[in-house]
């Protein structure tokens, strides 16, 4: 392993104590427009080791402040609760093409935390997107991809943890199925002016068990798939949502702590 990868690897896996803020003086990092959105040649990111579960517990826990749309209290954060509840999980239930589950109230820029889980022992042939495929849409508009994409058969910026079609992961640091992944993800959301002109894209910043795989990236736009599509004036605050892509998943755990900026 070279010098520089060494130092990546050891900046990825520093224990963090709750996400770590994108401040003013962290570096804005601008989409790589020379690859086509899902180009196989795109280099996938390298191996890192998750956190110990043990070390992601204090992080998980929601603050006082927290908005909590699932922690085994059932559907009534939801607008259209078509998915299974239990006191444990949300498990995705139905065919693709039938209702992702979306928020009822509406959210802007805000640190959210979600857990998920996919099957082990897919069956034969199950490889590249069609591995537990889903996703968290932040306003509806801008996805953080959730798929089994441990064994890096797809495209970089379709594997999990990347901002979809834009932005692959630093670093691949999934669990294996059949384990609990911890998602935190710092969200600032778009600003536009009176007239609807853009001000200001859109941010994230995203931990994958505990590993920064993006960093204060700056959006294209909406995400995705085989486009990159502009950006188009929209309200403040809009519902979030967990994509149906047709899928066994489970969630866990989900709570956001809205932002002020």
């Amino acid at each position: 392993m070279d010098s520089s990868l060494t130092a990546f690897v050891l900046a990825a896996i520093l224990p963090l104590s709750g996400l770590a803020a994108a401040t003013d003086s962290t570096p804005v990092t601008i989409a790589d427009l020379s690859f086509a959105p899902h180009a196989t040649d795109r280099p996938r990111p390298p191996l890192v080791a998750p956190l110990p579960v043990a070390a992601l517990l204090d992080r998980a826990q929601a603050p006082a402040d927290a908005v909590i749309l699932f922690n085994g209290n059932g559907l009534a954060a939801w607008a259209n609760p078509t998915w299974t509840s239990t006191s444990d999980y949300l498990e995705i239930t139905t065919a693709k093409g039938k209702p992702s589950l979306t928020t009822r109230d509406g959210f802007g820029s805000c640190r959210l935390h979600l857990e998920w889980w996919s099957p082990p022992n897919l069956a034969p042939g199950k490889t590249g997107q069609s591995r537990s495929n889903s996703g968290v849409f932040l306003m509806g508009l801008y996805e953080v991809q959730i798929l089994d994409s441990l064994d890096g058969s797809t495209y970089a910026d379709g594997m999990a943890g990347a901002v979809y079609g834009q932005f692959p992961p630093l670093a691949n640091a999934l669990r294996p199925a059949g384990e609990w992944q911890y998602y935190d993800i710092e969200f600032h959301r778009p600003k536009f002016d009176a007239q609807g002109k853009l001000i200001s894209p859109a941010r994230l910043t995203v931990d994958v068990n505990g590993v920064r795989v993006q960093s204060n990236v700056q959006l294209t736009g909406p995400t995705g798939w085989k486009k990159r599509p502009p950006y188009t004036a929209h309200p403040d605050s809009l519902p979030l949502r967990l994509q149906d892509h047709g899928d066994l998943l489970r969630y866990r755990n989900i709570w956001l702590v809205p932002i002020t900026d």
